[in-house]
């Protein structure tokens, strides 16, 4: 898909020529003599690629979505041909699958969730105060395009109407993933992914007996998960709750500390 903005080519810019020159010459190093010519000010990008959003109940949603995400970890901790895995697998198969997986737990606990533009004051009074880039502004912020990827995936799943049966084998074929690089029982892996989708097959033939397709639905709705982004997931749900700390490795400590 192609990245660029096009708002650009819109008719409806506002006009406000001297802040506008004011933010170009402090980007360029300072102010000149030409900086009060007539120009047109930068307006609000309007595409989807480039909205910054944040949610719009954030504590409640970010509890919601948190109680998910142990339930994921709790999941991987539970699954005896997991925990067989070398360690160096665990921690591969974690740090590819957790997003898809908790995008799965969305979509079982029926988590919905809006989202709303980011305040665009705040770029805007960093630029004027002149202030540093914080680590706060390199990290890929969550964006409209991205959500809406996120939310029809969600939609997808539901249209499915899965069981916790359905659900349970389809998160096996998730997170057994062969195609993940640098494993050291890849072969066994593969083997551990084609046994889910075997009983994942199953129990779909069991439960909705003459729907044939269904089960290739279920995998081809399983393969938008990959579309999401996990810096997505940990921006928008986690970023307000974890504040400057590494979500990936709290997610190890929770895999591999002890059981209480």
């Amino acid at each position: 898909m192609d990245s660029r903005c096009d708002c650009s080519n819109s008719g409806d810019r506002l006009l406000n020529p001297i802040l506008y020159n004011i933010l170009s010459q402090m980007d360029k190093g300072g102010p000149s003599q030409d900086s009060f010519h007539h120009s047109s000010a930068p307006h609000r990008c309007n595409c989807e690629v480039r909205r910054t959003v944040c949610l719009v109940r954030p504590s409640e949603v970010c509890k919601e979505a948190s109680a998910v995400l142990v339930k994921t970890v709790h999941f991987m901790r539970n699954v005896p041909a997991f925990k067989q895995l070398p360690p160096g697998d665990q921690y591969t198969l974690l740090r590819s699958c957790w997003a898809p997986l908790f995008i799965l737990g969305l979509a079982q606990e029926h988590v919905d969730f809006d989202v709303t533009d980011v305040p665009a004051d705040s770029m805007l009074k960093k630029i004027l105060l002149n202030r540093q880039e914080s680590p706060e502004s390199e990290r890929e912020q969550p964006t409209m395009a991205g959500v809406s990827k996120l939310r029809c995936c969600l939609k997808k799943f539901w249209s499915l109407d899965l069981s916790p049966k359905e659900y349970a084998y389809l998160k096996g074929t998730t997170i057994f993933n062969p195609d993940v690089p640098e494993l050291q029982a890849g072969l066994f892996v593969e083997g551990l992914q084609q046994e889910a989708q075997h009983a994942l097959s199953e129990v779909v033939q069991l439960l909705h007996p003459g729907h044939q397709e269904r089960f290739a639905r279920i995998l081809l709705t399983a393969s938008m998960l990959q579309g999401v982004t996990p810096s997505l997931i940990a921006e928008l749900f986690f970023r307000p709750v974890i504040g400057q700390a590494n979500l990936l490795e709290l997610l190890v400590d929770m895999l591999f500390c002890r059981n209480p």
